[in-house]
Order: C-alpha cells, then structure tokens, then sequence
C-alpha cells in the first residue's frame, strides 16, 4: 500500500484529512509546525489516533510519519 493510499484511509475512517489530524496534534501539543513537538515520541501521537479516532497501528505511524514532514 503507498503512503497516499494509507493516508486516503485515515481519513475515510477519520472524516479528517492528514493537514486536519496534524493541526489537531499542534493544538494538543503533541507537534509543532516542523514536526514532533520537543519532548514527545511518536507512542503518544499513536495512542491518541488509536484512542480517539480508532485508527490501526500502521494508519497511525502514518500520521506520525505526516507530521514529521514524510509527503510521498
């Protein structure tokens, strides 16, 4: 599976694009506009997707992978 189509997914099950999902880690400070926030690994950014959006360990790397600037 591509990494687009993994982030296609995300969003099919989230209703939230990958922009979204990481605008939503920066407000809970879990990322800041370059990446991971100082401090955070990506364990927490994976257990909050897990959590609060349902996602699989893999769908959820692929966020953290986003956020730490991976686009292709």
């Amino acid at each position: 599976m591509s990494f687009r189509a993994y982030l296609d997914n995300v969003e099919a099950k989230t209703g939230k694009s990958a922009d979204e999902l990481k605008a939503i880690a920066i407000d809970k400070g879990l990322a800041d506009t370059s990446g991971l926030a100082p401090g955070v690994k990506a364990t927490a950014i994976v257990g909050w997707l897990k959590s609060d959006f349902g996602l699989g360990h893999g769908h959820a790397m692929s966020i953290v992978a986003y956020i730490k600037g991976k686009r292709s």
